[in-house]
């Protein structure tokens, strides 16, 4: 084999030279050449023999590859390249993405339809490995379509499969279990069982969440069977089937069976690939130890996996980090406690920055798209009209029959243009409600992150500025679910706003039995920028009276109006029959809530009346339009 190399390093590096043949002898020698190169690349993807030397190869065979013009052969390469790079995480997620779409660009100058639909399937898991969901649909959907066209059992066996994958990642469990559940049979009729057995994870998985446990162990106990009997060789399955029965364990808190599969996960892949690449499984051995008490264990075993993590540079670590710092609180070490629960919080903090900041990106380059297609239609629009105009004036210079002759041409095309522009209305109005959609989804994937991280905090003021952040991301997430699920995109009937934001409010505090709120007014619709301010300031009044209004779990209402007058301008009232204030004692909490409802108030042109008598009442007046 090492003879191979040289021979294959020394064509790849080396220039040809002392040649006097002819051209089409030397592109004759080029293909034979990056033909072996491109077997030896297919054989040895998964190789560890040759991890320095693959690289250096690849991209040599693929220089050669490309002065050959052999789409098929260059498309092999770049499949090559893209394995390799997934394999062993030198690069990247995106470089695999790279050489993967580089595959099905060659692939699809050709007619195999087969290898289009394998390159499809492929490239949907590169797309779901960097988080581009609605990329890998739409290409794993195009593969299903050529499988089915094809009669090919196996390739839609294989996508099924990864489409059961593709929802187990978006946590729509029922569906993944359905998908993989209609892959298992082709697998086996195809007696793919290595796939077959890869498909098992989606069962242990969607079952140990959907709370089927039984049906989640008997999925693993499949899976390991296939693998004893059909595909020995499939070290890393076993692995990974042993951790996730391990995390089912943990949900019905049987520590000493996960901690028995966490184990055996380990020590299979120590004997297959060594102990430094198979020290990430550490943590999940870390974690069983500190749920058990052995805190000695666990400090050793979460060290160990997360310096692991750290060695490959895989960022975005919370839970262990989390557990640790717990270990060390447990061991008396609260030093070293500190930093690790600093680095949980660091990675959270970035996480959820990372989201909003991809949220603002993804409306931004959305907003400017629009608004430059409606420049350049306007543009094309003001043309042709302008051409029509002209031409319409040397008719009228002409003959009287041709004038009339081109009356009855622009009606004609008016009436076209009038159909293309309501199917062009009827298209932005559907991307229109896409967008609130999508808005109104990551705003409940802010919420939840919130959620995540003020359930870490103990610190009884931090845990309340959490929940109030939490209820303000909510309450712009409901203006944006009525957009979408709304006939009028640029309005909102607030009184069934006010309804949905009381009871999400009153579910945070808990306070559905003991409190209620009641909205004593007619239906009323606003723009959305009136509605957005209005809503947070409701959002605050609530949140302060349920905190603060009825103590000691007191019973009580909340009533909410909100009226427009004959010019147009909004009285809004929120009062309570809690305790009130208290007159010279300072107020509660922060007071960022307070400054909040003022600078809104300020933004609508409004001003704030408080009474405290028999509870607290407030009242607002805000001036939208100026009266005449």
């Amino acid at each position: 084999m090492s003879k191979l190399i040289s021979a294959i390093l020394l064509v790849c590096f080396i220039p040809m030279f002392g040649f006097a043949q002819s051209k089409a002898f030397g592109e004759s020698l080029n293909k034979q050449l990056v033909d072996s190169s491109a077997a030896w690349l297919r054989a040895n993807t998964t190789s560890e023999k040759f991890v320095d030397e693959f690289h250096k190869i690849g991209l040599k065979t693929l220089q050669r590859g490309l002065k050959t013009e052999n789409d098929s052969l260059i498309a092999e390469i770049h499949e090559s390249l893209a394995s390799w790079h997934a394999y062993n995480g030198f690069f990247s997620p995106d470089s695999v993405v790279y050489h993967a779409e580089k595959a099905l660009l060659y692939h699809l100058k050709g007619n195999d339809k087969k290898r289009i639909a394998d390159t499809y399937r492929s490239l949907s898991i590169d797309y779901l490995n960097t988080g581009q969901f609605d990329k890998a649909q739409e290409v794993l959907f195009k593969a299903i379509d050529l499988y089915e066209e094809l009669n090919d059992d196996a390739g839609l066996g294989s996508a099924y499969r990864t489409l059961g994958v593709q929802y187990r990642v978006m946590n729509d469990f029922e569906k993944s279990i359905s998908y993989t559940n209609q892959a298992i049979p082709l697998l086996k009729k195809t007696e793919n069982y290595s796939e077959l057995a890869i498909a098992q994870f989606n069962l242990i998985i969607g079952y140990g969440e959907t709370g089927e446990f039984e049906k989640a162990y008997a999925a693993t106990e499949y899976c390991l069977e296939i693998v004893r009997t059909k595909v020995p060789d499939e070290i890393f399955v076993p692995v990974r089937a042993y951790s996730y029965r391990g995390d089912v364990y943990i949900k019905v808190k049987d520590y000493e069976n996960a901690l028995k599969d966490y184990l055996a996960a380990w020590e299979l892949c120590k004997e297959h690939i060594g102990e430094e690449r198979c020290a990430t499984y550490r943590t999940e051995i870390g974690h069983i130890y500190l749920l058990q008490g052995n805190y000695e264990e666990a400090q050793e075993h979460l060290l160990a996996g997360i310096n692991a993590h750290d060695d490959k540079g895989q960022i975005g670590l919370i839970q262990p980090y989390l557990d640790l710092a717990e270990t060390y609180i447990q061991l008396g070490d609260y030093k070293n406690a500190l930093v690790y629960k600093d680095r949980a919080y660091n990675n959270s903090k970035n996480l959820l920055e990372g989201k909003i900041a991809n949220i603002e990106s993804e409306m931004a380059i959305k907003y400017e798209t629009e608004k430059k297609d409606e420049a350049l239609e306007s543009q094309a629009a003001l043309i042709d009209q302008k051409n029509k105009t002209q031409l319409l004036f040397i008719v009228i210079a002409s003959l009287l029959l041709i004038f009339l002759l081109s009356l009855l041409y622009f009606f004609y095309k008016s009436k076209k243009a009038t159909r293309i522009i309501r199917a062009k209305n009827s298209e932005n109005e559907l991307l229109l409600k896409e967008i609130h959609h999508r808005v109104k989804n990551n705003l409940e994937m802010v919420k939840s992150l919130i959620a995540l991280q003020s359930a870490q905090i103990e610190d009884p003021a931090t845990k309340d500025a959490m929940i109030s952040s939490q209820n303000r991301v909510q309450s712009m997430g409901i203006i944006h679910q009525k957009l979408y699920q709304g006939t009028n995109l640029g309005s909102i009937e607030m009184k069934d706003y006010f309804l949905n934001l009381s009871e999400g409010i009153l579910d945070s505090f808990n306070a559905e039995e003991r409190v209620k709120i009641e909205c004593a007014m007619d239906k009323l619709e606003l723009d959305v920028d009136t509605a957005v301010p209005i809503g947070l300031i409701v959002n605050e009044l609530l949140t302060n009276a349920l905190k603060y209004a009825f103590p000691q779990q007191q019973q009580g209402f909340i009533n909410i109006s909100l009226e427009k007058d004959r010019y147009q301008n909004l009285k809004l009232e929120v009062k309570d029959n809690g305790i009130g204030k208290t007159a010279g004692l300072a107020p509660k909490g922060t007071g960022f809530g307070s400054q909040l409802v003022e600078l809104l108030t300020r933004q609508l042109n409004g001003k704030m009346v408080e009474r405290s008598e028999k509870g607290t009442h407030l009242e607002f007046d805000f001036v939208i339009q100026k009266s005449a």
